[in-house]
């Protein structure tokens, strides 16, 4: 699956902005610090949309899950 795939449905950032493929979820996180990025939920997100990137399938909703959940982790722990 290329990383052009788009989300069945868009990932709205605070802003206003939206995510819509595995390379723009992609671009996001490694422009975040580097430090943030080490952190496991970031972590679990990379991991996600590299298992879409590579065998497609399911995966491509557990990416949008994976980014849902680390974009939405300081809300829930706050």
């Amino acid at each position: 699956m290329p990383w052009s795939t788009p989300f069945d449905d868009p990932i709205g950032l605070r802003g206003g902005a939206k995510l819509r493929t595995l390379q723009e979820a992609a671009d996001f996180i490694m422009k975040l610090p580097e430090a943030e990025q080490q952190e496991p939920r970031w972590q679990s997100a990379i991991e996600m949309l590299i298992n879409a990137a590579e065998t497609g399938g399911g995966w491509l909703m557990f990416a949008r899950v994976g980014m849902l959940r680390a974009l939405n982790a300081d809300r829930r722990q706050g």
